[in-house]
């Protein structure tokens, strides 16, 4: 096969640079910078930032990072390279989380291709979608997306189900609401607050009621089980879940899930994420029991039809993220 060039061209660097800025991540922060030595890309967790109330265990902060790899391993293969990605390669660098090797030539799949334009178009949908159901051929190819290794994407079906996920959102929500210290580190974060890696949130981030609001605040409103479980139950929801509960398995979530986002949006299809929902330890206890899930769940995603446009979230500049962030 043709070998690989070995130094980067400004095209290529740009190419993987954007697909890395695009990912999603928790409150936006983008905590990620790039290396690029000569055949192959390198991702490190910045170590400056983190998130005390609402993800004092990073597991947030892994997914994100593991988001990153996943679009950086597509823009590689966009390039037109064969890739190989090692997650946390280096027990001695504990914030590397991702190496992306190139090697021989080849040309990029049409797969490939789509789901590469699906992350410039990737956004969080954080409102009801429209009435009609997500077809379970589009269903068995979302899960099928989720394609990393010891991570499965479960969707939740029937009435005891959905109860057992609206007791989670309602009670984590009442329980978030109250937290002052989260409360004030949300705040922190959004957009109206000032500037910080990312720019933080749009308001559009957190909707007036759940289960459409991204982020628990003061004037979230929570409505009663009964009526979450019926606005569930005109949703889709997968919930991701892991055998173990460390970080290797956190990034890999991060994978899975940007897989199975992109795939999503390729389909013409909308969706987000939640999270905090699951670090309320009593609440994620009671889900793993109520339905006897066999691993540790670690987001749900939403995904339907879109019934309104939503804006794109503020992102740092290239020349940022290239650099080396201070550890």
């Amino acid at each position: 096969m043709e070998s690989v060039a070995a130094e980067w061209s400004a095209g290529e660097i740009d190419v993987l640079a954007r697909a890395v800025v695009n990912a999603p991540s928790v409150h936006n922060m983008q905590p990620w910078s790039l290396e690029l030595p000569d055949g192959e890309a390198l991702l490190s967790e910045r170590t400056d930032l983190v998130l005390p109330y609402h993800d004092p265990a990073g597991r947030d902060l892994a997914v994100s990072c593991g988001a990153a790899a996943a679009n950086l391993e597509l823009g590689m293969r966009v390039l037109g390279r064969e890739t190989l990605l090692t997650l946390l390669p280096d027990p001695l660098r504990p914030e590397l989380v991702a190496r992306v090797t190139a090697s021989d030539v080849r040309l990029p799949s049409a797969l490939d291709l789509h789901r590469y334009s699906a992350i410039a178009r990737r956004h969080s949908y954080r409102h009801a979608f429209t009435g009609q159901c997500v077809s379970d051929y589009d269903l068995t190819d979302l899960v099928t997306a989720s394609h990393a290794a010891g991570v499965t994407a479960r969707p939740l079906r029937g009435a005891a189900e959905l109860t057992a996920l609206a007791d989670v959102l309602e009670y984590a929500g009442a329980a978030l609401r109250q937290d002052d210290g989260y409360q004030r580190e949300l705040t922190l974060w959004t957009a109206r607050g000032g500037a910080r890696p990312g720019d933080g949130l749009t308001l559009a981030a957190a909707a007036s009621t759940l289960p459409w609001a991204g982020l628990v605040r003061r004037g979230t409103a929570l409505p009663d089980r009964e009526t979450l479980a019926a606005r569930l139950g005109r949703e889709t929801v997968l919930v991701f879940l892991t055998a173990d509960d460390t970080r290797l398995d956190h990034v890999r979530t991060g994978v899975a899930m940007e897989q199975t986002w992109l795939a999503a949006v390729d389909m013409g299809l909308a969706a987000a994420v939640q999270t905090q929902p699951l670090h309320v330890a009593e609440a994620r206890s009671a889900l793993i029991d109520d339905l006897g899930l066999p691993g540790y769940p670690q987001l749900f995603m939403r995904v339907g039809h879109p019934a309104v446009a939503v804006p794109c979230s503020p992102r740092r500049a290239i020349g940022d993220l290239l650099e080396r962030d201070p550890l």
